[in-house]
């Protein structure tokens, strides 16, 4: 009697326990199945049939290769032929179609417990994560092409700026500035000519710099911050003149930066004559460019008193290529996008403050 006792009193508990089991099995909403190696589901939970749009019956009546991703069949009867082998199986990915014809790509973990008939597996759905990917690498493919693309432009249009710059400076080679009385257009011309030996320079370094950086991140040497302003603004002297434009500079916190020397002449090019063509109609523009230290990180900054724009609003499109704020002739919505990929290369960030009417500031936080 005792003995029948406890033996009622085993199935009982293993009763239980298999209630327990089957209850979780069938109420978990991660993916659970049973299979065997011909190829068959042998148990499915509901979030399987759910996810899948088919009924338990139809799931455990065909192979489950019929489900499966034509691409992913090949893979998929080789993985489950490594398990039979006794490997584990984790975060095997591969894609299910649903009954209606989605896609959903899963994450399998899978084992073969005790007997070698069964395989027992765990699933992710990890269809989303998979989208985020390959929207990803999609943009990636894009930014890649538009850098390309942008090199491509940036190559052709310093060559064609080469042929005419150079005739500048043939004329005035030609140019006896001797006959000149006049003292003032004699300036005039002296300027120019500076000016123009400036671009070529400029014209040339890039053109070098170019040809040596495709596919490869421009070269960092220490630049002495006073020295490549310096270079900038005589290229643009008539402009700064004719604009009345002021450049105050504080180099004191920092004078150096390890930099791409073509890199920077171009930031400074592109926010200083940006600063001139948004200027107020009813101020003349002011540019102060300086260096601090905050929290033992280095910050170079260049502001501006000009016409500013609604940063919050387009925060997102500040930096991207051929994106305007202001209705100028001119705007191309090029210069802020070198600048972005300029500064980025050299694994330091941008970021930009401004208000319409209240200028702006563009902080290059050097030390991320």
């Amino acid at each position: 009697m005792q003995e029948n006792e406890s033996f009622v009193s085993i199935t009982r508990k293993q009763w239980e326990n298999f209630l327990q089991l089957d209850t979780f099995f069938n109420n978990t909403p991660d993916l659970l199945c049973i299979a065997g190696f011909d190829g068959y589901f042998k148990k499915i939970n509901p979030a399987v049939s759910a996810l899948l749009e088919y009924t338990q019956e139809e799931l455990l009546a065909n192979p489950i290769s019929t489900f499966i991703h034509p691409d992913d069949r090949s893979i998929t009867t080789t993985a489950r032929d490594e398990l039979k082998e006794g490997s584990r199986l984790l975060n095997f990915e591969n894609r299910y179609i649903t009954k209606s014809g989605k896609i959903i790509w899963f994450s399998w973990t899978s084992i073969i417990v005790n007997d070698q008939d069964n395989i027992y597996a765990i699933a992710k759905n990890i269809t989303a994560k998979k989208k985020l990917e390959e929207e990803k690498n999609r943009l990636l493919t894009e930014i890649s092409k538009v850098n390309q693309d942008l090199k491509h432009f940036a190559r052709t249009t310093s060559h064609d700026l080469r042929s005419p710059v150079n005739n500048l400076i043939a004329l005035f080679r030609l140019l006896d500035t001797h006959k000149i009385e006049d003292e003032e257009t004699k300036q005039l011309i002296q300027l120019l000519e500076s000016s123009t030996h400036q671009l070529k320079t400029m014209l040339d370094n890039y053109l070098q710099d170019l040809k040596a950086q495709d596919g490869v991140t421009g070269a960092k040497e220490e630049l002495e911050l006073d020295q490549v302003l310096a270079n900038v603004l005589g290229s643009i002297q008539h402009l700064l003149h004719q604009a009345k434009a002021k450049v105050n500079t504080d180099f004191s916190a920092f004078s150096t930066i390890d930099f791409n020397k073509t890199y920077l002449e171009s930031i400074f090019l592109n926010l200083i004559t940006n600063a001139i063509k948004y200027a107020k109609p009813d101020e003349y523009p002011l540019i102060n460019i300086y260096t601090k230290v905050v929290d033992g990180r280095k910050q170079m900054i260049i502001e501006d008193n000009g016409l500013g724009f609604d940063a919050e609003k387009v925060k997102d499109r500040i930096f991207k290529m051929h994106q305007t704020f202001h209705k100028h002739p001119d705007a191309k919505g090029v210069g802020l996008y070198l600048v972005h990929t300029h500064v980025l290369e050299m694994g330091a960030k941008i970021s930009v403050h401004s208000e319409v009417n209240k200028g702006t500031t563009f902080i290059i936080h050097l030390d991320v």
